[in-house]
Formats: C-alpha cells, structure tokens, sequence
C-alpha cells in the first residue's frame, strides 16, 4: 500500500513541497490503520458469589440486660448492743449459719438467767397448788369446804400453771436474743464488705445492716424486648412461615463480644408490656459455677425464637443494608448484575460457621442464584461479570500453574 502512494506522488504533473507533504500525510495515517487493527474487548471480570440454597436455621434475637445474684440476703442485727468482732473476710464465700459478728452477749445472758430463775419460781408456785388442788379434791367431794373454796383453790392451780407457761416463754426469748448476739449468715454466697467496724453500737429498732450476701454460682440476666418485635415473632409462626423453638437455651455475650460458655436457660417472660417503654421483661438463668460472671454486669443475650426452614443464609458482606430495604446482587445467566431487594429475618451468629456471622433471608432470592460476595469494585454498569465460587478453592499442587488456575483473578 505504501509502494502504490508513492506511486501515485511520482505520477504527479509536476513535483512541489506541497504535495509531497500530502503524500507523506497519506502514508502515516494508512500506517497507523493497519497498526491498529480491530477493537479489544475485555474480558468479563471475575467476582465471587454465593449459591443459595434454602436450608434449616434457626432465628435468633440479641438482647440487652444485665446480670442480677440469684439469691440477696441483707444481714441486720437482731438485738441491741456493741459489735465486739467480725468473724468473717470481706469478699469471701460464706456457709448459711456461720457466725459473723458477736454482739455483747453479757446482757442477754443475765436476761436468760433471770428468765431461768422466774421460771423455776413458777414452778414450785405450780407444786404447790397443785398439792392443795389434790388435798382439797376428797374434802370438796365429801362437801366438806364450800364451793366457792374449792373453785379458788382450782383457779389458784391454773394461774400458776399459766405463770410457769408465761416464764417458759420468757425463756425461750431470753435464749433467741442470746443466740441473735451471734449474727449469722442467712444463706450460702459471696459476703461484701463490712458496713460495721468493731465497737458500733448495732440497735434492733432501727434493724442495723450489718453486711449483704450475694449467691453468685447462679445468676439472673434480666433483659427486654420490645413487644412489637415479639408479636410480630408470633404471627408469622402462626402463619406456618417459621416454626415455633423448643430451645430454651439462652447465650450470654460478654462486653468484650466473646460468648460465655455455659448456656442459659428462660425462666419467666412478663404477662404485661411495660406502658412507659413498650418492652417486655424476660428472666434467663445462667450457671456461674466459676464465679466468672458478676452481678451487674451489662451483657447481651442470644436467644432463639424461631426456626425457618427454607431460609437462605449470605455472608454479613453481601447484603447492603438501608434505612427502608435490604438489598444484595444477583448475578443472572447472561452475566448481567442486578440489584434485588430481600427480606432479612436476623443475622446467625454461629461459631460452626467458618465465614462468620450470616444473614437469614426469609424472602426475595431463589433457590440456585447467585449472590455477589467479592469483588463488588469490578462491577461496571451493563458490563458482564465471571461468576467465581466464594470463598475460592484452595491450590490442589504448589506450582505456579496450578496456583494460578485455583485463585480467583483481580
């Protein structure tokens, strides 16, 4: 083709600069046509997707709340006097019935003595009526005294077996207070602080707190949640979309996000919803047989409320989450991405999971599609996309050819 331009110039009437400058132009510009040759087209660009498959999970709720001791018992002073010592360690874990401070016991002790001494006078004024009670008997049931006498001498006997009754009493509470000078631990758990020092005069009017116990080995997580949440649980399990959970098993998450280890169980869920915040109070009880949890503590609980199943599960990436709808993108048998809006029913949080955390999709995908994962970025507006398995499969040999036929192009 260049021959024949040249060609042509020279059969030109008459040689000048110019039109040897237009000859020179031809030449270039049919050089860089034939350089160019015919228009690229990339190819379709590799991203990693899903393939959804309905399957059995079940629908969990996550819930806030905190951690309350089983058992509270406040430890309070029974009787008046001067705490003389503590018998226990601050922080410590204490029997039911041990002794932890001794109040003065001098008083009560002179109080049951003198109690043991009227009783005893009582007594003996009881032997003795009793004794005129059967010498009088013969003499009333021959009319030889009146019977106004002999109806004295029977009161005579009964006030003093009510007079030794009323000292046995006395007894009896002259040996509780001597026994409450010795303040002992109503329940078995873990004992704070001392709010009493030795010498603080404890009274049995004003009921002195002296200590508070706490059993710790299992605790309450009290939590909430809100009524429309679980009325809207309940409809669709009456509806035959979810099944109703057998589990009632409840998972504690710690403020750090680990899991505790020892599973829960529901106890109690209220019969009313709170008017001020339109909750609903729930009750779990959770082993601590280690003492690794402790009251108060602000925790999360996972709780299983439901179970689907013909659900979809996708990783926690592939769903773009929005103020009115969820959506993810489905890759179609042309190749084609489109945007679909679905329908999420919670996230499963399961360690057996090897990709993490999934979302449950109740609604808007179809059994066999494919849900983009990776390489969102690739993604161009009417472009064609190469659907790649994710996560890819590991290299079957460590060579470089066969490394490179398993990992997934960027």
């Amino acid at each position: 083709m260049r021959s024949s331009l040249w060609s042509a110039a020279r059969t030109l009437p008459f040689s000048t600069p110019l039109a040897t400058a237009l000859a020179c132009t031809l030449l270039l510009s049919a050089c860089s046509k034939e350089q160019a040759g015919p228009a690229h087209t990339p190819p379709p660009a590799p991203v990693g997707v899903v393939t959804v498959a309905p399957t059995s999970v079940p629908i969990e709720v996550t819930l806030s709340g905190r951690l309350e001791p089983i058992r509270t018992a406040q430890v309070r002073a029974r009787v008046t006097g001067v705490v003389q010592k503590r018998l226990f360690t601050e922080g410590a874990l204490v029997q039911a019935g041990q002794s932890l401070y001794r109040i003065d016991p001098a008083p009560y002790q002179a109080n049951l003595d003198s109690a043991l001494a009227t009783q005893t006078k009582a007594e003996a004024a009881l032997a003795q009526a009793q004794s005129v009670l059967e010498r009088n008997r013969t003499l009333a049931e021959s009319k030889m005294i009146s019977a106004l006498a002999w109806d004295n001498v029977q009161a005579t006997q009964r006030a003093a077996q009510a007079d030794v009754a009323a000292a046995k009493a006395a007894v009896q509470q002259a040996r509780l207070n001597l026994a409450y000078a010795s303040v002992q631990a109503p329940i078995s758990g873990r004992i704070g602080r001392s709010l009493v020092t030795e010498g603080a005069l404890v009274s049995q009017q004003e009921a002195t707190q002296l200590a508070t116990i706490q059993q710790v080995d299992t605790l309450i997580a009290t939590f909430t949640q809100s009524a429309s949440e679980a009325m809207r649980i309940r409809s669709t399990i009456a509806s035959g979309t979810l099944k109703g959970s057998t589990s009632a098993q409840v998972q504690v998450l710690l403020e750090d996000g680990s899991t505790y280890a020892l599973p829960g169980k529901l106890m109690f869920a209220d019969i009313a919803v709170d008017a001020s915040t339109g909750q609903v109070l729930l009750r779990a009880e959770v082993p601590n047989p280690k003492g690794e949890l402790l009251p108060g503590l602000f925790v999360k609980v996972r709780l299983q409320v439901a179970r689907s199943e013909r659900a979809m599960l996708l990783p926690q990436q592939a769903v773009t989450r929005g103020t009115s709808e969820d959506t993810v993108l489905v890759v179609g048998d042309d190749g084609q991405v489109s945007k679909r809006t679905v329908q999420l029913s919670g996230l499963l949080a399961d360690a057996s999971q090897p990709h993490g955390p999934q979302w449950i999709v109740s609604a808007g995908l179809k059994s066999g599609e494919q849900v983009v994962v990776d390489g969102f970025q690739k993604i161009r507006p009417k472009a064609p996309v190469k659907p790649v398995p994710w996560p890819a499969a590991p290299a079957k040999d460590a060579s470089p050819a066969g490394a490179a036929a398993s990992a997934p192009q960027h």
